[in-house]
């Protein structure tokens, strides 16, 4: 029998759990990262701005003040909007990036990959 593996070549349960453990550690890592990593996008050709990080927290909204002379409160409601879900869903990739080796390590360790 190999050193460190089980029954039919499966890993050991302590080293299981010294591998869950680091990879424990590794997704708390990624996660911190992540919240102080950002995406920037704009909408309206760079009138309205939007700063969030990759764990889906908005940190800041920019308008240009020329929108707020204008008086078009539904163009400008749209503008946000459009900026606000596009951040999510860079932040979201940025985030699936991040952590998505950890998962694949995972299942792979579970001997699932």
């Amino acid at each position: 029998m190999a050193k460190g593996k089980g029954r039919g070549g499966m890993p050991s349960k302590q080293n299981m759990m010294a591998q869950l453990q680091r990879m424990q550690e590794q997704m708390e890592h990624a996660q911190r990262s992540l919240s102080e990593e950002t995406v920037e996008v704009s909408a309206g050709g760079g009138a309205v701005r939007i700063v969030m990080t990759g764990a889906q927290e908005c940190k800041s909204v920019q308008l240009d003040p020329a929108l707020l002379g204008e008086g078009d409160a539904e163009m400008l409601q749209d503008l946000i909007l459009v900026a606000v879900n596009q951040a999510i869903q860079e932040s979201q990739e940025l985030a699936a990036a991040r952590l998505g080796p950890l998962a694949g390590a995972g299942a792979g360790m579970l001997g699932l990959g």
